[in-house]
């Protein structure tokens, strides 16, 4: 095998996450179906598990929404960077509730009598050859296979045995599953609820999503697009202009970005991609001259861009040079672990 699988291991700040979570998702579900009984007492074994159909629903919708807004939310301000260092527990719970979601569904056809049904409809060819016939049960069933995929590659262990930019490719279908569960609350819950606020309810999940996405993307296009190179070489600005132990982050012209960090009076620049999982470096510090990611706190030595022993790691280096009093660098990559860092004083 070309990677080895390590255990999971919790800290006390992942525990407190996950209780958090776990505390929220059983409150949401307790109250919805509390207001729905009340609202409609049960009458029978069916209506139990249309309860809880309806309420692991929505409770797994509005996780996805959030697991989909941690990432932009972090790239605009730092202080949700411990949501998205464990979102991947937030995903994997999130299918779980699904999970929950979907076996309530099979339990509801089981209590009314015709437990093959879903099959049949999910079967029913001649319904695929228009999407205005398909089951919406078709889309949730797929958007479900979807996270119940994510959720079982999201150990490192497959971040490893795939690389990165497979994983990442992959773990980016969540976008899908997404788009397949607005469907399927479309052409089903929203067939039978009139209700203005749950229309508007859905639809603002949706506007949140795309529309953090959109100003994060703007927010940070003046760093996508970078300063024009001089003689192949992007210009930074000053030393001073880097902060002391954080990272400035420009583009390359081909849309790579690299991150360029001050240690006192030594400057490197590296690639902005974490060799363990494609996280943001540019968005850590440098500790005892040495390079922390922020998602998993991977280390990387500031002059060459190497893990430090046992670890094998290493990042691609870039070329600086101090000009004119002004910091520049090549933004044609070294090889991974090639010394590339100045001193400025």
């Amino acid at each position: 095998m070309s990677a080895g699988f390590g255990a999971i291991g919790w800290n006390r700040k992942k525990v407190v996450y996950d209780l958090v979570l776990l505390t929220g998702v059983i409150l949401y579900i307790g109250v919805a179906i509390a207001f729905d009984w009340r609202k409609e007492p049960p009458k029978n074994a069916a209506d139990m598990f249309g309860l809880w159909i309806r309420a692991s629903g929505a409770c797994a919708f509005l996780m996805l929404t959030l697991v989909l807004c941690i990432g932009p939310l972090a790239r605009l301000s730092r202080v949700f960077l411990p949501l998205l260092y464990n979102r991947r527990h937030f995903g994997v719970l999130t299918c779980i509730v699904a999970l929950t979601h979907f076996a309530a569904v099979l339990g509801w056809y089981v209590a009314d009598g015709h437990p093959f049904n879903l099959f049949v409809e999910l079967s029913k060819w001649s319904d695929y050859a228009s999407f205005s016939t398909i089951s919406f049960k078709a889309f949730g069933f797929v958007a479900l296979l979807i996270m119940l995929l994510l959720a079982a590659t999201s150990h490192d262990y497959w971040l490893a045995f795939l690389t990165p930019p497979v994983w990442k490719a992959m773990h980016m279908l969540v976008y899908l599953a997404f788009g397949l569960v607005l469907i399927h609350v479309a052409k089903g819950l929203l067939q039978d609820e009139r209700s203005p606020w749950i229309s508007a309810w859905f639809a603002g999940c949706f506007l949140v999503v795309a529309g953090l996405h959109m100003i994060a993307g703007w927010r940070e296009a003046p760093t996508d697009a970078g300063e024009a190179p001089r003689e192949n070489w992007i210009r930074i600005g000053p030393p001073s202009s880097i902060p002391d132990k954080r990272a400035r982050i420009v583009a390359a012209p081909n849309g790579e970005r690299i991150a360029i960090f001050r240690d006192g009076d030594e400057i490197a620049a590296v690639t902005n991609l974490c060799a363990h999982q494609n996280g943001p470096l540019g968005e850590g510090r440098v500790v005892d001259g040495c390079i922390v990611c922020p998602w998993h706190g991977y280390e990387y030595r500031l002059q060459d861009g190497c893990a430090p022993p046992p670890f094998k790691e290493r990042l691609a280096t870039y070329p600086l040079r101090l000009n004119e009093g002004m910091i520049e660098v090549d933004p044609r990559p070294l090889p991974p672990g090639t010394p590339a860092s100045i001193r400025v004083m």
